[in-house]
């Protein structure tokens, strides 16, 4: 029980990585704030995060509204009194060639992406800087060190805004007790990437199956992310273990990219 009674904000909980990082959150024994743009699946996480008997707390909010995201930030304090962690986890993106990507695609993208897990992170660490202290965890992606099989080129541009982030953000709150990290994802199952993978499927004529062990083949371990890889990195982060470390950004990803 690492986590134990610790405040934890996760956007993008209703599935895949951000639901995996709530429960895992709540199985260290934090009170879990579920946050996504689909309020059903917001509670839904938080009905699994409570199964571990910690307190929780399901919030449908935008994060690329300002108005939703200081309501979230609110609705936490108003709750639990304090906010500990924040994972900005919420993300978008689909697979498109460079050359037909559009002005609403980078729009839709970095709204998300960028803006999104920028003003997220602006605003829990005023209530951070007020309490004395906090950790803040980016979800970013090895997209944004350069990975050649990323979504697309939009998609990759707004996780190395992520990471940049991360480090700048890192320098400027350490003195107030924050710690700012960041994960790269690689190849990791959820039903984004798995909406991701037909079309792959559909560019080279295969079956998904097929297109699956394609996409794998480069990965040294051999294998895929499970969400629940990518969660055990952030409670780690999250706990007293990783107290001085801020300022990273950490692959997860089998071997796939260089740091």
């Amino acid at each position: 029980m690492i986590l134990k009674d610790k405040v934890v904000l996760v956007t993008g909980s209703g599935a895949g990585i951000g639901e995996a990082i709530a429960v895992a959150m709540a199985e260290a024994g934090a009170h879990v704030v579920s946050v996504d743009i689909d309020g059903d699946a917001a509670q839904a996480a938080a009905d699994r995060a409570g199964e571990f008997q910690v307190k929780t707390l399901a919030v449908q909010a935008d994060v690329g509204k300002l108005d939703d995201i200081d309501r979230m930030i609110q609705t936490t304090i108003d709750e639990f009194g304090r906010l500990d962690v924040i994972c900005n986890n919420a993300g978008v993106t689909r697979r498109a060639y460079i050359m037909d990507l559009t002005e609403e695609d980078w729009d839709r993208i970095h709204r998300v992406n960028a803006k999104g897990v920028f003003f997220c992170l602006q605003r829990a660490a005023r209530q951070m800087i007020e309490q004395g202290g906090g950790c803040i965890i980016n979800t970013a992606s090895i997209a944004g060190r350069g990975y050649a099989g990323t979504s697309n080129a939009a998609y990759a541009a707004s996780k190395g805004a992520v990471i940049a982030l991360t480090k700048t953000a890192s320098q400027q709150l350490g003195r107030h007790n924050i710690n700012v990290n960041a994960i790269c994802p690689g190849v990791t199952r959820t039903p984004l990437s798995d909406r991701n993978l037909e079309i792959r499927a559909q560019e080279q004529g295969v079956s998904i199956e097929e297109a699956l062990k394609n996409h794998i083949a480069p990965i040294p371990i051999g294998r895929a992310n499970q969400p629940e890889d990518i969660a055990a990195l952030a409670v780690f982060l999250a706990s007293p273990g990783a107290r001085n470390i801020t300022g990273q950004a950490y692959n997860v990803d089998g071997g796939l990219v260089p740091s």
